[in-house]
């Protein structure tokens, strides 16, 4: 059988409340389409915490053979889910987004007709409007404005929005290292030095209520380390 036109990875750490039904609209949409589509659905989780998100991913996996459930004991956070979904994939084009509603569904198709019209190699959104708080929206523009400052050249604004859409050539030239929230941060530091064919398309980032977020202060101290971490990576690798 020839691999899927598109797998879509959906990372619904935590989003047992919420899941079926955003991959029930994920699955309209890839329908309506047509296209030749796998979701890989990840429900990784920590022992101990009663999260119910792996029976649910897998009753909904079980419904549908072009769903496939991927299901650990956690080793990391959303960077490791991301890659356990990623090696999980056999599409020609893959796609990651998050499961929680505040990323559209609707947008992997938006995205999927941008990487196709302008030939991509990773195509996005850019969260032109967001829901999230004040707190977030300066966070998330500093944090741009830093990583533009510290890789330069780059054809994006907003590196941390999903979905990312990525041709399946360009990911097996990468290795993607980290595990934590970083790992959107990670792939655009590498397509931008592959100097791959990168387009965004603008989105609406909604308020999310059925849970905290999972980034907290921390977080955004690790991902300035990381930034500078990468940015020296590079100046040596250069002299």
């Amino acid at each position: 059988m020839d691999a899927p036109e598109i797998s879509v990875v959906v990372l619904a750490y935590r989003s047992a409340g919420t899941i079926a039904s955003f991959v029930d609209s994920l699955v309209d949409s890839l329908e309506k389409e047509k296209l030749h589509w796998e979701i890989v659905l990840v429900g990784n989780y920590f022992e101990g915490i009663g999260d119910q998100t792996p029976k649910v991913v897998k009753e909904i996996a079980a419904r549908d053979s072009r769903i496939k459930p991927v299901v650990e004991v956690k080793k990391g956070m959303m960077g490791w889910d991301m890659k356990t979904g990623l090696q999980a994939a056999t599409g020609k084009a893959l796609a990651v987004i998050d499961g929680d509603g505040q990323m559209p569904s609707t947008d992997v198709i938006r995205v999927y007709q941008l990487m196709k019209r302008d030939s991509l190699d990773l195509a996005k959104t850019y969260r032109a409007k967001r829901n999230d708080g004040s707190y977030r929206r300066l966070i998330s523009v500093v944090y741009n404005i830093l990583f533009k400052i510290l890789f330069p050249g780059i054809n994006a604004w907003d590196m941390n929005s999903k979905p990312k859409i990525m041709k399946k050539e360009f990911y097996e030239k990468i290795n993607l290292e980290s595990n934590g929230w970083f790992i959107d941060a990670e792939i655009m530091i590498l397509a931008r030095r592959m100097n791959v064919k990168i387009g965004e398309i603008e989105t609406v980032f909604h308020s999310m209520d059925s849970r905290p977020s999972f980034v907290k202060p921390l977080s955004i101290i690790e991902f300035l380390g990381n930034l500078i971490s990468y940015r020296i990576k590079e100046f040596l690798a250069k002299n």
